[in-house]
């Protein structure tokens, strides 16, 4: 199975279970493997704060569940793990109807922990909206 298809049927998988990570189903994966994946997402009322920008809950929310998508298609890796630290920048908002990239990326495994990045991204102009690391335990 490609790995594209493979983290989409991962996050259906997820999604079906009905807890928290469902709130980040309308996400569509464009490209992944080798412990990377990019995605994007229409920002919707539901995902924002009482102003209508992207809540910095949704985006930690983004940044947890695809970065350990991404991790899963890593060589090395063969667990999700579990988070111990999840650190997020934000940069620059986000409204209601704008589309976001995320790009999430696996710099190191070792035998105890991973060690994420990502970054989300205005789609229409490349703006860096967060800057995200994440670290988790696999071992």
């Amino acid at each position: 199975m490609p790995a594209t298809r493979l983290i989409q049927t991962i996050l259906e998988t997820v999604f079906k279970d009905g807890g928290f990570d469902r709130h980040v189903n309308r996400v569509k994966i464009l490209t992944g493997g080798n412990g990377s994946l990019t995605a994007v997402m229409k920002v919707e009322k539901e995902d924002c704060n009482r102003v209508g920008a992207l809540h910095g809950a949704m985006s930690a929310l983004l940044v947890d569940t695809l970065s350990s998508a991404a991790l899963l298609t890593h060589p090395k890796c063969k667990t999700p793990g579990v988070s111990v630290n999840l650190n997020l920048s934000y940069m620059k908002g986000a409204v209601i109807g704008q589309e976001i990239l995320i790009n999430s990326a696996t710099e190191k495994v070792g035998s105890r922990l991973a060690f994420l990045t990502v970054e989300i991204l205005d789609k229409a102009t490349g703006d860096i909206l967060v800057k995200a690391s994440h670290t988790k335990f696999i071992g």
